[in-house]
């Protein structure tokens, strides 16, 4: 592996890839914002400072998008669809937001007769609010965690945490209002805001929408900006808006990631995609640090050691590709969906391509699918294409997900998820040597457990904290532990209190990175 240092930004620009795909925008939209954000900033004359807080807010504004997406799912269905909508929408206009929860409540029960419509728009019109506000609250926690652990400093982690905050304090998470709000947020917010709505109605009437919303969602003097100089600071935004040039724009002096901090990196990207569902929470995690061992015991260098590792915590990075919805079925799985799942290896290889030190641990991440028989995807690669590496990746994936339950099936137990891996050896579609070492490192002692950090939490407190991993409501939570719903509402305003936290996705992460989620 490299001995190099990486250049932080290019593993955030990377990650604004996969940032993209969870929102439903398309690939580069962040990168497009990151080069207007930067037009703005120059053309206001802002300090090299306040230039690299709007370079890193647009590349990671929605890091944290992806914290509890299984109760928006819930509400509106193909969240992806929702937000493409969402995005274009005045999130303060009450009448508007309903439109959206309404429209999105049809397509969800869309064949299902008129009685069950009404019934879902009526739900989704009565639990939006209820819904909205701790899943956007819990993105900016979710969001400003990740940017510390990415080491990009205080000022770039309170930006992240004000993600939804407006000029007219009607925003998320603390109501800030006007100057209180970090210049880069606001032009970030404004910059995104206005590609979007251009490149959906035309420039006309974005300008109109912009104006309709200045001194309310946006800065008046940022909403003046662009519309009076409009032309030129999107002129040629399309065409400049490359990973090369974006990677060309970040301010001096750059931010660099230590070779021996990349593995951080790989586990916050890990993370990052692992949010998403009660079921997948430290998937990635488990996945990584099987493939690893699994390699040790094969006696394969470190260096593929190290690789599987990093391969394990990337692997699904490519799922943000396909809407929640789809995951938390409980039945079967339509055939499109099935061609959107077998992509997924692709996304991951081609959002991590560009990064140097992470090229050929992507390249393997994006073979977790492959059977050497030829059954498997995104390539259908078989047999001798396959290397040992790649085939373990395969292993250890395919055994971490079996004793995993999913919304459509029970997990396995370790011993049926092993008698599962070896039958397919058996039959020729996993690699037998993999497998065998896979299991090897899955039945040693102690493995995934970490040390974990409690921060003084009692063990009713950390019981509590498992459940919230499950994603246990609190009426839920409490019928479980056979406590009042105020006393289990006790418990977690204490954890949250002792761990620094105030969202549900905020104590979920800080489950996942302190090793406390055995036994969720």
């Amino acid at each position: 592996m490299t001995a190099e240092p990486v250049r932080r930004a290019e593993i955030v620009a990377a990650l604004s890839l996969a940032t993209d795909l969870a929102i439903g925008q398309p690939l580069e939209f962040a990168l497009k914002s990151c080069v207007l954000g930067m037009r703005i900033g120059e053309a206001l004359d802002l300090s090299p400072e306040e230039l690299r807080q709007i370079y890193f807010q647009a590349l990671l504004r929605y890091i944290g998008c992806n914290a509890d997406t299984y109760l928006l799912s819930a509400l509106v269905g193909d969240e992806m669809a929702f937000r493409r909508e969402v995005a274009r929408a005045d999130l303060a206009d009450d009448l508007e937001m309903l439109t959206l929860l309404a429209r999105a409540a049809r397509r969800v029960t869309e064949g299902e007769g008129l009685v069950a419509m009404v019934v879902a728009v009526l739900r989704a019109m009565a639990m939006g609010r209820a819904v909205s506000t701790p899943v956007l609250s819990g993105h900016c926690e979710v969001a400003s965690r990740l940017a510390e652990r990415l080491s990009l400093g205080s000022a770039i982690a309170r930006n992240l945490g004000q993600l939804y905050e407006r000029w007219d304090g009607k925003g998320l998470p603390s109501g800030l209002r006007g100057e209180a709000i970090s210049p880069a947020v606001r032009v970030v917010s404004l910059a995104q805001d206005a590609i979007v709505l251009r490149e959906a109605y035309g420039w006309e009437d974005a300008c109109r929408q912009i104006g309709s919303r200045r001194g309310k969602a946006y800065d008046p003097r940022l909403a003046d900006l662009i519309l009076a100089r409009g032309d030129d600071l999107f002129r040629g935004l399309d065409m400049a808006a490359t990973m090369e040039a974006v990677l060309g724009l970040e301010p001096e002096p750059h931010a660099w990631i230590a070779a021996e901090e990349l593995d951080q990196a790989c586990t916050v990207i890990a993370d990052f995609v692992d949010m998403r569902t009660p079921f997948t929470i430290g998937h990635s995690r488990a996945v990584s640090e099987l493939a690893a061992a699994a390699a040790r015991h094969c006696g394969l260098p470190p260096h593929d050691s190290t690789l599987l590792r990093r391969a394990g915590l990337v692997h699904d990075l490519g799922e943000l590709s396909i809407p929640t919805s789809v995951w938390m079925s409980p039945g079967p799985m339509r055939h499109r969906d099935g061609e959107q799942i077998r992509l997924h290896p692709y996304f991951t290889e081609r959002i991590l391509t560009g990064p140097a030190p992470l090229a050929e641990a992507a390249a393997l991440a994006g073979r977790h699918h492959e059977r050497l028989d030829g059954s498997g995807y995104f390539r259908g690669a078989r047999g001798q294409a396959l290397s040992l590496p790649a085939s373990i990746l395969a292993a250890a994936e395919a055994y971490q997900t079996k004793i995993e339950a999913r919304p459509h099936r029970a997990s396995l137990s370790p011993g049926a998820a092993a008698q599962a891996l070896r039958g397919e050896a058996r039959e020729g579609r996993l690699d037998g040597r993999a497998v065998e070492a896979v299991l090897a490192a899955a039945g040693r002692p102690g493995r995934a457990t970490p040390r974990a950090r409690t921060d003084g939490l009692t063990a009713r407190e950390i019981e509590v904290l498992r459940h919230l991993c499950q994603g246990k409501t609190l009426r839920q939570l409490a019928g479980d532990l056979g406590i009042s719903p105020k006393t289990a509402d006790n418990h977690v305003q204490s954890l949250y209190s002792k761990v620094g936290v105030s969202t549900r996705a905020g104590a979920v992460l800080f489950a996942v990175e302190q090793g406390l989620t055995a036994g969720a």
